[in-house]
């Protein structure tokens, strides 16, 4: 549906010139719910503002269906956005904040109506198509700017951060919602946010982004799984980070790390050459505890702290050289934890959980 090739963004010139985009490139597919993941500052805002046509590219091509849309306006574009603010009309009732876009383009005011009444009943909010903006909830007016950014069914939509204003409870509730609504629709929708959850929760695929650049796109399940960057697995969900040596062990690489003890590397594919340093990370929720002398190969910690989550329990441990783990277990049939603060412990990393990773 949508393709950007080499695309760059530069705002400003000289030696204060700001390199928003640096040589972007993505394809987002028809009916998919792709969303650009990544902190303030990343790109990912300027990179639907360049899909909307509400900036232009310094260099490289954005097209539609094989349309190239560099020199087309916002307006010619079959795209709609939903922006952080629902900039709903205060004196329009709602429904007629639905029609007023259709109207704009000669609709009459009769298909208009019947439109807005089949949007209303998408988004489950019929009975208030008479009440003006103010007396709706947050989540409602969130509803009516998305109702009011499909009534022309566009192929795209863009959504730039729309539940950054919403409560923790409400924001969940809008996410099955959004999704609800995408795959109802059919229509491509592009979501941009820097919250891991909402990203995850929702979208086909994420592009994770950072500096300017898209450092991994893939399936939350690939995203959370199996990342590329240690920036892509420290900013979705918690991850432990040991970094060390490649050394070869008997017929198996291990990573030597600084404090003596070895990581097993066998059926991992590490990609690095023996005597160069590395990073590997791996999920709190992948260790494995055992009692204290169990396991020969595996890596000997102390629990420092433990920390009870309901649903499970957070081991804070630290290892020889006084690197600083996580392990996540979950609370099982109201059992007692099985470690205690001061405890020693032998940590098992399973070789399907362990990732090799690009600082």
């Amino acid at each position: 549906m949508i393709s950007a090739r080499s695309v760059s963004k530069r705002f400003g010139s000289g030696t204060h010139a700001v390199h928003a985009l640096d040589d972007v490139s993505v394809d987002i597919f028809q009916n998919e719910f792709f969303t650009m993941l990544g902190p303030s500052g990343c790109g990912k805002t300027t990179l639907l503002r360049l899909i909307g046509g509400f900036e232009q590219t310094t260099a490289g091509e954005i097209a539609l269906e094989g349309r190239v849309l560099n020199d087309l306006p916002p307006f010619k574009r079959p795209i709609n956005t939903v922006f952080q603010s629902y900039a709903l009309f205060p004196h329009l009732t709602v429904r007629q904040n639905i029609t007023f876009g259709l109207e704009m383009q000669n609709i009459s005011r009769h298909d208009a109506s019947k439109r807005a009444d089949e949007m209303l009943e998408l988004v489950r909010l019929s009975q208030f198509g008479d009440r003006q903006p103010s007396q709706l909830s947050g989540g409602q007016q969130q509803r009516i700017a998305l109702a009011r950014a499909l009534a022309p069914a566009p192929k795209v939509l863009l959504l730039d951060e729309p539940l950054s204003a919403l409560d923790l409870k409400l924001r969940k509730e809008m996410q099955i919602e959004l999704k609800r609504l995408q795959t109802e629709t059919g229509i491509t929708f592009v979501f941009v946010t820097h919250d891991q959850e909402e990203a995850l929760a929702m979208s086909d695929r994420i592009a994770v982004m950072k500096s300017g650049k898209i450092l991994q796109i893939g399936t939350p399940r690939d995203i959370y799984e199996t990342p590329t960057h240690r920036f892509v697995a420290d900013f979705i969900g918690d991850s432990n980070f040991l970094q060390g040596d490649i050394k070869q062990n008997g017929a198996h690489a291990v990573l030597a790390l600084p404090g003596g003890q070895n990581v097993s590397l066998a059926n991992v594919e590490t990609g690095i050459h023996l005597s160069q340093s590395a990073t590997i990370g791996i999920r709190p929720e992948r260790l494995i505890l055992h009692p204290a002398g169990t396991h020969n190969t595996a890596l000997r910690g102390k629990i420092a702290d433990v920390v009870y989550f309901g649903t499970d329990t957070t081991y804070h441990i630290t290892i020889d050289d006084q690197t600083a783990l996580l392990a996540r277990v979950q609370n099982r049939d109201g059992s007692t934890m099985a470690f205690a603060k001061g405890n020693n412990v032998d940590i098992t990393l399973p070789a399907g959980a362990i990732r090799v990773l690009v600082d």
